[in-house]
């Protein structure tokens, strides 16, 4: 997971080289069983396993190593365990089950890890969500032990909750009174929003540090039920047995098995099968190139269908740039291609949209284009000659926040070649909704039913730069004589701004509409522990995150802003 050397390995200066690739067999902190319908996943953090030296993961704490083992495994369980229909979360160790975040690794983390770290275990959570919402694989958190902020929130991304009721195990989100931050991977929001707590009763619970235990935590509502340890495991088994006969999940299929991704890194770019990206860093700025299919489809329920590979190498690429490549601010994307085959791909996996798979990897595909639009980089999207902007992939070029399209050839390049074209389909018109609850076509019309409607209409055409521009696909459509100079300006513009006020800019923008459990989460919440993890009474040499386990009491600046 971590490619590093000793120098460059330390939190406090540029961090690690991270890896998001791993395997079952790889895992420290989390194992895997399963038996029948119902899998069982088990929390027993490895403390000398942190990503990087400095601290350890006591009481069940984690780190990003230990949320990436966790993604794979949600990703693992939906894909080649067809078979499961409840995944329980429980703890391997005795009276915890998780303690949340590391604090001592929060508090030697610069900001850009810190807001990172949250962002990928918030889009982990909300994995789990999808998973329960969509692939019928209900999560079920058996919280054995006291679990305190991340660790809460962790089974608040479940669908039920049970507590041990033991008259010491408690729930808490303690972040506020201990930290000075808060509770930064989605609890305020599934406390109000999901788990309906009243607002009075959040507000004391999100103050108390030790949190709430047994019956009370019932009646607030922070949990499902409270179960004596007498009767824990036969309940627990009870309990997931009856989610899994909800289930729509099929019986007998077999699952398909996710290869480790073929992957070449260097300096200067990062290559897959299907996907390429070349990094300038002269420039700010990364070239991705996206391959369409060799051929029209000939089956799916394979791992190199070209759909499912597709989406890994560009979910692996999005959380690898993000991750290692702070300074690579503008994401400049490209396509290669027949748009047919495309079009091809997604009309099987529509066709097929009650398949266990076919449904499964069209949501997958939905959530990496959900973390392309949290992600804080300016996203630019080049349609020319010999692309394939088309159903699925034009969802890349629409989640863009701007488009150019060349209004036709490269007249010294290949003046036979076809005009560059984008086709709208099925693909755009409802499968792949964003964060906000409406697809990426619903979001930029927003309001304007009757451009909506237009756009509609002409779905199934490819439409050259002149009708794309007309109907509002896209920002520009220079000719081949202006077109290197806009591009180089737009790059070059975009580069010479400040990242902060970009950030802020660009998640405005690409989330208007309706306010969700998600938008609210990466809009309001993040933005808010975004500010909250640079204050000093948070992060400041005297502030909480650092006199945390000192006994010592943080200096506030008490002045409110």
């Amino acid at each position: 997971m971590v490619e590093t050397t000793p120098a460059e390995g330390h939190l406090m200066g540029t961090g690690p080289h991270v890896e998001f690739r791993v395997e079952p067999s790889g895992y420290r902190h989390w194992s895997l069983d399963v038996d029948g319908p119902v899998a069982t996943l088990t929390m027993a953090v490895d403390e000398q396993g942190g990503l990087v030296p400095g601290y350890e993961l006591k009481l069940n704490s984690y780190d990003l190593g230990v949320d990436i083992e966790l993604y794979d495994a949600v990703q693992r369980l939906r894909f080649e365990h067809p078979g499961v229909r409840t995944v329980v979360i429980t703890s391997g160790k005795e009276k915890i089950f998780c303690a949340g975040a590391n604090i001592r690794m929060l508090a030697a983390s610069p900001h850009s890890w810190k807001v990172n770290f949250c962002k990928f275990t918030n889009e982990t959570r909300n994995g789990i969500e999808d998973a329960t919402a969509n692939s019928g694989q209900t999560y079920l958190a058996a919280v054995n032990g006291t679990a305190s902020g991340g660790g809460y929130e962790l089974a608040l991304a479940c669908e039920h909750i049970m507590l041990v009721d033991d008259r010491s195990t408690a729930v808490s989100l303690p972040e506020l009174p201990l930290l000075g931050v808060l509770p930064g991977t989605g609890g305020l929001t599934r406390v109000s929003d999901k788990r309906r707590v009243r607002r009075d009763r959040a507000d004391y619970f999100s103050t108390k540090a030790e949190g709430l235990g047994g019956r009370k935590a019932v009646a607030w509502r922070l949990v499902d039920e409270a179960v004596p340890r007498t009767s824990w495991d036969a309940t627990v088994a009870e309990r997931a047995g009856e989610l899994a006969a909800r289930s729509s999940r099929p019986a007998g299929a077999e699952g398909v098995a996710l290869t480790p991704l073929e992957k070449e890194r260097t300096a200067t770019s990062v290559s897959y099968r299907h996907v390429s990206a070349t990094l300038d860093r002269g420039a700010g700025a990364v070239e991705i190139t996206i391959a369409g299919p060799d051929a029209p489809p000939a089956d799916f329920h394979r791992a190199d269908f070209w759909t499912l590979a597709m989406t890994r190498e560009l979910d692996d690429l999005i959380l690898d740039l993000r991750t290692n490549e702070l300074e690579l601010g503008t994401w400049v994307f490209r396509t290669t291609g027949e748009a047919e085959h495309v079009l091809a791909h997604d009309r099987l996996l529509l066709d097929n949209a009650g398949d266990w798979l076919a449904n499964e990897i069209v949501h997958y595909l939905k959530r990496t284009l959900k973390r392309l639009d949290v992600t804080s980089r300016s996203l630019i999207a080049l349609i020319e000659p010999g692309g394939c902007f088309a159903g699925s992939l034009l969802e890349v070029a629409l989640a863009a926040d701007r488009t150019y399209q060349l209004d036709g050839v490269f007249e010294d390049v290949d003046p036979d070649a076809d005009p560059a074209a984008l086709t709208v389909a099925a693909m755009n018109l409802g499968p792949l909704p964003m964060g906000n609850g409406l697809t990426r076509l619903e979001t930029r019309f927003l309001g304007d039913g009757e451009a909506l409607g237009a756009v509609r209409d002409a779905a199934g055409k490819p439409l050259e730069a002149a009708d794309a521009e007309r109907l509002g696909l896209v920002t520009f459509a220079p000719d081949d004589i202006d077109w290197d100079e806009e591009v180089r300006i737009a790059v070059e513009e975009r580069g010479s701004f400040s990242p902060d006020a970009l950030t802020g800019l660009e998640a405005n923008y690409r989330f208007p509409g309706p306010e969700t459990l998600e938008t609210k989460i990466f809009g309001r919440l993040t933005a808010w522990q975004n500010w909250i993890f640079t204050r000093p009474n948070a992060s400041g040499p005297d502030g909480a995150l650092r006199r945390y386990g000192t006994g010592r009491r943080a200096d506030f600046d008490r002045k409110r802003v």
